[in-house]
């Protein structure tokens, strides 16, 4: 299920990020803060009063940028009416009202969103001063005072954010579909390859709009089993501003890569492995993700043994932490290679299902030890009492030893990658902790 998003615009200096920051570190218990996969922090994952939402900083103007001022803060508020589902507009009380201000909200009005003004740096409580309403000017009816350096007004901002948050739907699925999110750079061939997978199968029960509007989910019965593809297409008008189509690229990749139980990343084979590419799996592998590499456009290759040789020295050099995932070369144009698409998405989900069952998981911790002993520090040995299973997507193993502070991290990929030699998990992560006897009873 997708959560709502919750936007954060406005001109620089305004107080966007600190906003953002005293949000996320307020008692609203965030769930899992998204380690920022560009330069700027870009969400967190929050809850307030039992909403859960996604929160966006859509950040200040880059040091370095050559776009004019008036550019880069409509880029800024065009991020986020494509992306969110409310809108929180900073102003700043000390600036007062500016044309900046006026600029931002005309395009804020044709989003046709719920808007919420947040007047900043009202640093003392009680009744806002005269200039506040100003502010109503904008021509937005909910206009709140706040400080964010002080930690002022946060509460009823976000009670009036919920009140707008939309209700979250699913779809009625079987209990055992899957969700398999095609995600990837603009112009990878995302729709192409949904809409050659639906179409070649002829089994499509229905096709329902997405529980957001950055994604559309098909829903499909084949030999495989059932399956929702969740297409996130790239930008559908017409952009040339680089930042724009990466950043909102990201965000569509995020939503739909939050929703899935798979993840089909597509690579452009004429472009190759990009930085884009890194980002975007980045975030799948963040989230625990099972994943598939699929390299795209194979087609149009010509001297397809060397570029596949050079291609899978990319992934696996750019995408080291995942080298896990299972690689397959397809053409979306002419469907090469899509008809293996279904078995391996099936075979590589089934893979991060699997439970070790207790008696495998002791002979796996006697051999493990016998194969590579553990590392010591100062002639103390760590000690592997026993471990379990206690979870999967991504597969979780604790293992209860004498020591955490013996452990390493080459130890931990040595039985990583015993565990993946002896029980597969292809394409799954695999997630070690390490717990001191005494903490038995937190597992």
């Amino acid at each position: 299920m997708s959560k709502p998003s919750v936007a954060i615009v406005g001109r620089p200096n305004v107080g966007k990020s600190s906003l953002f920051n005293m949000l996320a570190g307020m008692r609203i218990s965030i769930i899992a803060p998204t380690p920022g996969v560009t330069r700027d922090r870009v969400f967190a994952e929050a809850e307030w009063q039992g909403q859960e939402f996604t929160l966006i900083d859509t950040g200040g103007i880059e040091p370095d940028a050559t776009d004019d001022l008036l550019t880069k803060m409509r880029l800024q508020a065009d991020i986020a009416i494509e992306a969110a589902d409310v809108i929180l507009f900073m102003t700043d009380i000390q600036s007062g009202l500016t044309a900046a201000d006026l600029d931002i909200a005309k395009q804020l009005h044709r989003s046709n969103k719920p808007v919420i003004v947040v007047v900043n740096k009202i640093d003392q409580p009680g009744d806002p001063p005269a200039g506040f309403y100003e502010f109503y000017q904008l021509g937005f009816s909910e206009v709140y005072a706040v400080s964010a350096s002080h930690k002022l007004g946060l509460g009823e901002i976000l009670d009036a954010t919920i009140s707008h948050l939309p209700e979250q739907e699913e779809g009625d699925y079987p209990p055992d579909t899957v969700r398999v999110a095609v995600i990837g750079k603009p112009n990878a061939g995302k729709s192409s390859l949904v809409n050659k997978l639906l179409g070649e199968e002829r089994a499509i029960v229905s096709e329902i709009a997405g529980t957001t509007r950055d994604a559309i989910d098909s829903f499909i019965v084949n030999d495989y089993g059932s399956f929702v593809l969740v297409d996130t297409a790239g930008l559908r008008r017409k952009g040339k501003v680089t930042e724009r189509i990466e950043k909102y690229s990201v965000l569509r990749a995020n939503k739909a890569i939050e929703r899935a139980d798979l993840c089909l990343i597509l690579i452009d084979a004429l472009d190759g492995v990009t930085e884009q590419d890194t980002k975007i799996a980045g975030l799948a592998w963040n989230m625990g993700k099972t994943c598939i590499f699929a390299v795209n456009k194979w087609d149009a290759v010509e001297d397809r043994a060397e570029a596949r040789k050079e291609l899978n020295q990319q992934i696996l050099t750019r995408f080291h932490f995942m080298s896990h995932a299972p690689v397959i070369f397809v053409s979306a144009k002419t469907g090469l290679n899509c008809e293996k698409l279904w078995p391996l998405i099936r075979e590589t989900y089934d893979n991060g299902g699997y439970r070790i069952s207790t008696a495998q998981m002791n002979e796996f911790i006697s051999d493990a030890l016998i194969l590579h002993p553990p590392p010591q520090d100062k002639g103390k040995h760590l000690k592997i009492y026993y471990g379990t299973q206690i979870g999967n997507y991504p597969v979780r193993i604790v293992f209860f030893i004498n020591d955490p502070k013996l452990t390493h991290f080459s130890y931990d990929r040595y039985l990583i990658n015993r565990l993946r030699e002896i029980y597969g998990f292809e394409g799954t992560p695999i997630q070690i902790i390490w717990r001191g006897r005494k903490e038995k009873d937190m597992i």
